[in-house]
């Protein structure tokens, strides 16, 4: 990273290292111009794929990797997806989940007649769908529900703030997808890994950066600071080589 030129801190050059790491040796890097972890996992692992000829049977990754996009990408390669979203840690919470009664989650769905059941067991229904693209080129659908008479509710207030009847938007394809990482993370094996991700690609991080003092690019461009991310990890890889050996 490197201060703009009113050293004010509030913009950074920089780029965005993908690793992939199995038993903290570096198997993969790719660099990025985007800012966002988000955008950056489905073309490092097509780089990941060209360079081995196959993907991993799993995928392990915090949630700044968690959308619909990604899940969608690894599913249909064939990859298990033991990969985080946001407020997954939150949901786990006791408190959390006393705290949000009233959360469209928390809700009851209805698919077969396509309506969720509000809190007073009122009907809310289908009042239409919404698609977006976003800035990775991908169609995301949302749809909408209404609820009936809330200003006349006992639970107006507590159910929802917004003036007028309460209206629900949901990702119903996200929401399977985020149900199958939930399943997969909880489980025995998705604990495994959970515990194992940051020993993993963290602590190879970690040992650049603070064991090798390297926090900033000596080159610029992309092209040449790919060179120069693919020269470190070869040495980190070398150097944990030998200490095996």
């Amino acid at each position: 990273m490197k201060d703009d030129h009113m050293g004010n801190g509030q913009l950074k050059a920089g780029y965005n290292v993908q690793w992939s790491t199995q038993d903290q040796f570096i198997v993969q890097y790719s660099l990025h111009q985007d800012a966002t972890d988000t955008r950056t996992l489905i073309p490092h692992y097509k780089e990941l794929h060209g360079q081995l000829g196959q993907l991993p049977k799993a995928a392990v990754a915090d949630a700044g990797y968690g959308s619909e996009q990604n899940y969608e990408y690894l599913e249909g390669e064939g990859v298990e997806a033991f990969v985080k979203y946001n407020y997954f840690h939150r949901e786990q919470l006791k408190s959390h989940q006393e705290k949000h009664t009233f959360e469209q989650n928390r809700l009851h769905y209805n698919a077969a007649r396509n309506e969720y059941i509000c809190p007073m067991g009122q009907p809310m229904r289908h009042i239409g769908d919404q698609r977006s693209t976003t800035k990775a080129g991908y169609t995301q659908t949302v749809s909408r529900y209404q609820a009936r008479n809330c200003t006349c509710c006992p639970l107006n207030g507590a159910c929802h703030k917004a003036k007028g009847d309460r209206i629900i938007e949901v990702n119903h394809r996200l929401n399977q997808l985020k149900a199958q990482a939930r399943e997969r993370l909880t489980s025995e094996e998705g604990l495994m890994h959970r515990s194992a991700r940051p020993v993993e690609v963290e602590s190879a991080f970690g040992n650049l950066k603070q064991n090798k003092g390297f926090t900033r690019f000596m080159l610029r461009g992309l092209d040449k600071v790919a060179l120069e991310t693919g020269l470190l990890a070869t040495a980190i890889n070398l150097k944990k080589l030998v200490r095996i050996l």
